[in-house]
């Protein structure tokens, strides 16, 4: 946008400034949410191989370990799953918060100001 350009109608201004803010708030809850999916599948992975490992023998049988592969596979598999949906969500939100941003500032009338530099010649 020109910086000269300046909105007649400052209520629509803060209503864009507002949503842009919601807008960074909601893009850093997703960058949250991208931090949890890549936990969650390295979990699974983890649980996987530790799973095989124990079928092939590669370390001893021990109850422990098998309770604790199925656990990081089925939690890892729940949060990816739970985190899939929140982070649909969120982008769904991103996408009609700048929809509404870039309608209000279809709406805003802008009105020229002088540069300063010419008003003092």
């Amino acid at each position: 946008m020109d910086p000269r350009l300046v909105p007649t109608d400052s209520g629509a201004h803060d209503q864009v400034v507002k949503l842009e803010e919601e807008i960074e708030r909601l893009a850093e809850a997703l960058a949250r949410c991208r931090k949890i999916a890549f936990a969650a599948r390295a979990a699974i992975i983890v649980g996987a191989v530790w799973l095989a490992a124990l079928i092939l023998g590669l370390i001893g049988p021990d109850a422990t370990a098998l309770l604790g592969s199925t656990a990081l596979i089925l939690g890892g598999i729940v949060v990816y799953g739970s985190n899939a949906t929140t982070t649909r969500q969120t982008e769904g939100r991103i996408a009609q918060a700048e929809a509404q941003r870039a309608a209000l500032i279809g709406e805003i009338e802008l009105r020229v100001v002088p540069e300063t530099s010419k008003l003092l010649h």
